[in-house]
């Protein structure tokens, strides 16, 4: 069962990232990968608050632990989209934009990480 709910919880996270990536996209046109950006940070904080909640303080029950953090986080965000998009910008000779979705997507992906742990471990 447990493998079931991983692969349903997969199948969110893959839509959501889809619903995600064209919302974002289509609003900031297609020079730079700023769906990709969003999905990363947005799925760094719920990772962080999300492990908070679970591994370190037990409010949310372990069980969600697969479906939603494997499951559902690791569908939703993007990391080998994150490098083939950043590959892309530098064969187009785009170096800075390339280098500024890396660093974005590793510095601002940290800072969401840590701010959902703090929010995690807060509540």
């Amino acid at each position: 069962m447990p493998i079931l709910l991983i692969g349903l919880g997969g199948f969110a996270g893959a839509i959501a990232r889809y619903l995600v990536d064209g919302a974002v996209a289509e609003r900031t046109g297609g020079g730079f990968p700023w769906g990709t950006l969003v999905v990363n940070v947005s799925g760094s904080f719920l990772l962080g608050l999300l492990f908070a909640l679970t591994a370190e303080r037990a409010i949310l029950p372990a069980d969600i632990r697969g479906p939603v953090m494997i499951g559902f986080i690791g569908a939703y965000t993007t990391f080998s989209t994150l490098m083939l998009e950043s590959w892309g910008l530098i064969e187009g000779g785009s170096y800075l934009p390339a280098l500024a979705n890396l660093g974005g997507s590793v510095i601002v992906g940290l800072f969401a990480v840590a701010a959902g742990l703090v929010i995690g471990r807060a509540i």
